[in-house]
């Protein structure tokens, strides 16, 4: 008996071992992506992608001298109070597309030319910009990018200190608007439930992480910035959300829920960028050179969750409620961090992140991210422009 029930336990044994080799041959691996290797980026490849991209927003550019507008809309449109959103829409896309020329120094007559035209749109348009209703402030996008774009004209050899002077007036309409759109917790958003002078629907960290670079570079531009008050409160809104390991709560609201998907190390990437960059760059001593170098890796070996959103039309719907457009913000926060890092460092992280950008580059030139109406194709290569620029050694 004893024999028999050995015999029957070596048989569904081997029929158990029979069954799985069968199914292993059967079910085909899936697909997975490469491992980062260290491998050198090309300077010729580099320059080649950055010019297509830079042909692409020359042929891209609006006849005003923006990019972008409210066409090409899909099933599922993203909230946009009309006119105002697509206001803030068009300066934020126009800012970065235009910066993105501006960093590839490009001498190209017609790219001069196109730079040429979205300045005098960018002059003629920011002093119209404000909030679409008591329900948005997408405007403080077009604020901050607005910032960026201003400082980058005013940083090109040759320009006078006539056109400085111009451009830090236009730099200071930007920094007086972000001052009446400043939350009450201290940081910056743009969704308000409750109608109040000053906006009262809590700060989102990444808009405030995007907020501060824009003041750092128009400080180093111009000499001016915030209020001291008004900066130190909105330094302070982004530490408040910034979790111990570094990654950053999606929002001021979410600082009570750490483990909630979103405010989780992967739901992360591309906030912890930006949130890095602006605090360390006013000298915020916890940003070490470690922690940015932690959270580039992180970026380059988990770029998958970020990726897997990319092109997706529809907010949050990915795994850590990943959106597309978190996929160049948080790689543009992450090159401006690469800058930062001594010298030495930074090689290595500009070939990865490099090598990243120009894999995701179309067949037309541009870069995107999310379909928002026609702003992310532009958009999308501003921001792949500036990455690639700062690539260069």
């Amino acid at each position: 008996m004893k024999h028999r029930i050995l015999n029957a336990g070596v048989s569904f044994l081997t029929l158990m071992i029979s069954s799985l080799s069968l199914v292993a041959q059967e079910v085909k691996r899936v697909p997975m992506l490469p491992l980062a290797d260290d491998a050198k980026l090309d300077a010729a490849v580099l320059e080649k992608s950055i010019m297509e991209g830079v042909d692409f927003l020359v042929k891209s550019q609006n006849e005003n001298g923006s990019w972008g507008g409210p066409t090409r809309t899909k099933g599922l449109n993203i909230y946009a109070p009309l006119p105002g959103a697509h206001h803030a829409f068009r300066m934020g896309t126009s800012s970065l597309a235009l910066t993105g020329l501006l960093d590839t120094g490009d001498s190209r007559p017609e790219v001069l030319a196109a730079i040429s035209k979205a300045e005098k749109w960018l002059l003629k348009t920011l002093p119209r910009l404000r909030r679409a209703d008591v329900t948005t402030t997408y405007n403080v996008w077009g604020h901050a990018y607005a910032l960026q774009a201003l400082s980058a004209l005013a940083n090109r050899e040759g320009v006078t200190e006539e056109q400085k002077e111009i451009y830090k007036k236009a730099a200071q309409g930007q920094l007086n608007a972000l001052v009446m759109y400043q939350d009450i917790d201290g940081g910056w958003g743009y969704y308000h439930d409750i109608a109040t002078g000053r906006p009262s629907g809590g700060s989102m960290s990444f808009t405030t992480a995007a907020v501060l670079v824009g003041v750092y570079d128009c400080q180093r531009a111009f000499g001016i910035s915030l209020p001291e008050k008004r900066l130190k409160l909105g330094i302070k809104s982004l530490q408040y959300q910034r979790n111990p390991d570094f990654s950053y709560a999606y929002a001021h609201a979410h600082r009570m829920h750490p483990r909630v998907s979103i405010n989780r190390p992967g739901g992360s990437l591309g906030r912890s960028q930006s949130g890095n960059a602006a605090l360390r760059l006013f000298g915020d001593a916890k940003i070490t050179d470690e922690v940015m170098i932690t959270w580039l890796d992180k970026l380059v070996k988990r770029n998958g969750w970020l990726d897997i959103g990319r092109k997706r039309p529809r907010p949050h719907e990915t795994h850590f409620a990943v959106s597309g457009y978190f996929y160049y913000f948080g790689h543009y926060y992450a090159a401006r961090c690469i800058e930062i890092l001594p010298k030495p460092k930074q090689a290595q992280w500009q070939d990865k992140l490099g090598r990243i950008i120009i894999d995701k580059q179309e067949s037309d030139g541009c870069w995107w991210d999310f379909p928002l109406y026609d702003y992310h194709q532009p958009y999308g290569t501003g921001y792949a422009l500036s990455i690639l620029s700062r690539c260069r050694k």
